[in-house]
């Protein structure tokens, strides 16, 4: 009987969980769309064709009813003429991966993705393909809180490998097959976002895959999700001592995938692929598919030292929600999918590459901002914590942090374009900018310089608590710009509007000087000006004869407060500075001829563009 009643306990908690879980999508500030896809594929690898069919369970979460809904057909954007292909000719720097190489694709090297028919609940939809897009027009609105299913039967071709997807790329992978099938895209707070496949980012629905792939028995495959038929595959993915007896039907393997509470799902598969494992100490599975006799020696070295990568993140950016990763050879440099990631693999050292795209799971595959309208949020954020976890590994145990040591090195890219005219605005829509390498430098560059200037801004403690609060508060919900900054406003105490409406939504610089430094009796003052248009809190570091430090702090009075102080010298806080005024001016209670110099912000965590004018060193003439 007691078995029983616990059994029976466990049942309700499971489906109180679930409940609260659904509960969650609709009834919180920013409710979610789900969509819960099953897909079969059958692949020729002769053709490079396949034949799919999609049944999509579509949950409406939103206040709204949707008399329409729009699907991604990525493919189609590797055809002649494509937006991205005229894109590409067209704009100032195209990348060197694309160039005009998609207008010189023939009939059996383009990429598609063609619909043979799609019902709504059993019933015909009437539907249009224009480029990358599929517009559906609804027999009958979906109204807030309905569930339908829409059943599709569809055709692709996989297109020769140009940007990310695609077959037979420069290393030999057969098959990179990401943004493969008809992608049901996103409805939120805002609306549709039906965005062209250009050649930026991604943006998509939370949900739960079931797929089955059916491929040449040859192939082995790595990707998104979780293989439930090990046993009938094989390919390494068996526990040692298991038995394996691989179903070949036709000559092909049906690999069955289940990926649960992720927004997208990517594979790649090559007859040639080594695949090898690493279980980390919390039991999550680290996978490795690289291809045989290429550069093995580094594939080797990268296993222990990814798995130090995932400890690192998990600790200072939040816990890791699946049990396991896969680091996969294909695609055309680096780029980040849920629970997996594609990189080329001939490379000096893989580390770097796997760091920075594992951590793309943190930020685009959990958090899942919209990359296509804020990418600085994912890519940049990527970049200042993969940029961390590299200096970690290459030092452990290092010497205690102090304000020299806590700067980042991507902030070089965004001080050399902040002083050019080519930059944009953060907020830049990530298509629509004017220069590839404008949109670069915004999104990994000054996204970087933005998460690791806060530390600057607020403490570098109330920074790191702000990361894995952030990360808790907003995983599966698709923050945006201002959800980010609150989370750090609530952890600092500090209002912090200001900080987003300058380095967010204007190209206003960061420019501070120390105007002058004079004498007083027993005392000195300090004349700071404020060169650029972006105000900011001043830390001035005053160093004596004697080798001591002293730091002066002034907040922006609109902070309505002061971080903590960041070392052990002695601090003196000062009233607020005004941004409104361009001058600010303090005394030191000693005499210049104590003075070897006064220096804003020698932490070089300020994004200053002109550090020639932050530092006041004494001559000889004031030192009698």
């Amino acid at each position: 009987m007691r078995k029983v009643l616990l059994l029976a306990c466990a049942v309700v908690c499971y489906m109180q969980a679930t409940a609260q879980g659904k509960a969650d999508r609709k009834d919180s500030d920013r409710w979610q769309q789900y969509a819960k896809y099953t897909m079969e594929i059958d692949m020729n690898v002769e053709t490079n064709r396949f034949d799919g069919v999609q049944k999509i369970v579509y949950t409406n979460n939103s206040p709204d009813e949707l008399d329409q809904v729009f699907y991604h057909l990525y493919f189609n954007a590797f055809q002649p003429g494509s937006m991205m292909d005229v894109r590409s000719r067209t704009i100032g720097d195209p990348d060197r991966r694309v160039q005009d190489r998609i207008s010189k694709l023939s009939d059996d090297e383009i990429g598609y993705q063609k619909i043979k028919s799609l019902t709504m609940n059993g019933k015909a939809v009437e539907h249009k393909t224009e480029g990358t897009v599929l517009e559906v027009k609804l027999p009958q609105p979906i109204k807030p809180g309905q569930t339908v299913t829409f059943d599709m039967k569809f055709e692709g071709q996989v297109p020769l490998q140009i940007r990310r997807t695609g077959r037979d790329n420069a290393e030999g992978v057969r098959y990179t097959m990401t943004q493969w099938y008809p992608k049901l895209a996103e409805y939120d707070y805002q609306g549709w976002h039906a965005d062209e496949y250009i050649g930026r980012e991604f943006y998509g629905i939370w949900g739960d895959f079931d797929v089955k792939i059916s491929i040449d028995k040859d192939y082995v495959i790595g990707g998104t999700g979780y293989l439930q038929n090990p046993l009938e595959i094989g390919h390494g993915y068996e526990n040692e001592g298991q038995t394996v007896k691989q179903k070949v039907k036709n000559g092909k393997l049906t690999w069955h995938f289940v990926a649960p509470n992720v927004h997208d799902f990517a594979w790649a598969a090559d007859p040639d692929y080594a695949h090898d494992k690493l279980t980390m100490k919390n039991g999550m599975v680290l996978h490795f598919f690289h291809q045989k006799g290429q550069n093995e020696e580094n594939w080797a070295k990268l296993m222990p030292l990814a798995e130090q990568a995932f400890e690192y993140a998990n600790k200072h950016f939040g816990q890791y929600p699946y049990k396991q990763f896969s680091v996969i050879q294909g695609g055309d440099g680096g780029m980040e999918y849920p629970m997996s990631t594609m990189i080329t693999g001939n490379r000096g050292s893989l580390l770097g590459v796997t760091i920075h795209e594992a951590l793309h799971d943190w930020y685009h595959g959990v958090l899942g901002n919209n990359e296509a309208l804020t990418p600085w949020m994912d890519e940049g954020f990527t970049s200042y914590a993969s940029g961390r976890i590299g200096r970690h590994i290459r030092n452990p145990q290092p010497e205690e942090p102090t304000l020299e040591t806590l700067g980042t090195p991507a902030g070089g890219s965004y001080l050399r374009i902040a002083i050019s005219d080519i930059e944009e605005p953060l907020s830049t829509h990530s298509d629509h900018y004017n220069l590839n390498g404008a949109y670069s430098t915004a999104a990994y560059g000054k996204g970087a310089v933005w998460m690791s200037q806060l530390g600057y801004v607020i403490g570098e403690e109330a920074r790191d608590k702000g990361l894995l609060e952030y990360f808790d508060t907003w995983k599966f919900k698709h923050p945006n710009p201002n959800d980010v900054l609150r989370v750090f406003e609530r952890v600092s105490g500090l209002e912090l509007d200001w900080y987003n409406e300058y380095f967010v939504y204007t190209t206003k610089t960061i420019d501070y000087g120390v105007k002058e430094v004079v004498g007083e009796n027993n005392s000195t003052k300090v004349t700071l000006e404020k060169v650029g248009l972006m105000p900011m809190p001043m830390d001035v570091v005053v160093t004596y004869k004697d080798g001591t430090k002293e730091v002066h702090y002034m907040a922006l009075r609109m902070m309505r407060g002061e971080k903590p102080a960041e070392t052990n010298d002695p601090r003196v806080v000062h009233a607020d500075w005004p941004w409104t005024n361009p001058t600010y001016e303090f005394s030191i209670d000693k005499p210049l001829s104590d003075i070897v110099s006064v220096e804003i912000d020698p932490s070089k965590r300020m994004a200053d563009v002109n550090r020639d004018n932050n530092k006041w060193e004494a001559t000889a003439i004031e030192n009698k």
